[in-house]
């Protein structure tokens, strides 16, 4: 698979995020790129400088948690932000076609997905399904935050262990965490 020239480098993506970031966090966000002319650009095809596999949680959309626009963030969304191999194969397209150079694995506080696999722990449940997934991140006693943030560390483990892809010079894997309620993200 030969990769195209990044957008960006993977220091200056992550620099773009954290920037969106404290943007939003101070309610002055720019909502860049989100005209009718880039709308018409993209028409052309896309090189978005990041890719964040975040949780299909309705409130957290890393579009606007980063302050980005159309065409800038490739996200791919699944609840609990796991990495089954459709996933992998989506964040491995973003890198290996598109360019992109940082991938983010975005947990966040109050995961609903999250909270049901700490329920679940130790019931017949616990080995099913998307609960079953997030199973190796829980362990006794665990509050959903901190399983949450293990979760993100498990993903970045899994997708650099499956993908040569996301080990190829350049690019960077990254675990992160947002607070629902600062808006902050912290990268772990």
């Amino acid at each position: 698979m030969s990769h195209p020239q990044p957008p960006c480098s993977a220091d200056e993506a992550l620099q773009q995020l954290k920037d969106g970031n404290t943007r939003f966090m101070q309610g002055q966000m720019l909502h860049p790129n989100q005209s009718p002319h880039r709308r018409e650009e993209l028409t052309a095809g896309q090189h978005p400088f990041a890719v964040v596999l975040g949780c299909s949680d309705s409130r957290i959309a890393p579009e606007v948690l980063f302050d980005q626009g159309l065409g800038d963030l490739f996200v791919v969304r699944v609840a609990g932000n796991t990495a089954p191999d459709v996933v992998r194969w989506s964040v491995e397209y973003a890198v290996g076609h598109l360019g992109s150079a940082l991938v983010v694995v975005l947990a966040h506080s109050a995961c609903g997905a999250v909270t049901a696999a700490v329920h679940a722990q130790g019931s017949p449940e616990a080995g099913q399904g998307l609960v079953g997934l997030l199973q190796p991140a829980v362990r006794a006693g665990d509050a959903v935050d901190e399983a949450a943030q293990r979760n993100a560390h498990l993903t970045v483990q899994r997708l650099m262990d499956e993908s040569p892809c996301l080990r190829q010079p350049g690019v960077r894997v990254a675990p992160a965490y947002y607070d629902q309620v600062s808006g902050a993200v912290t990268w772990l």
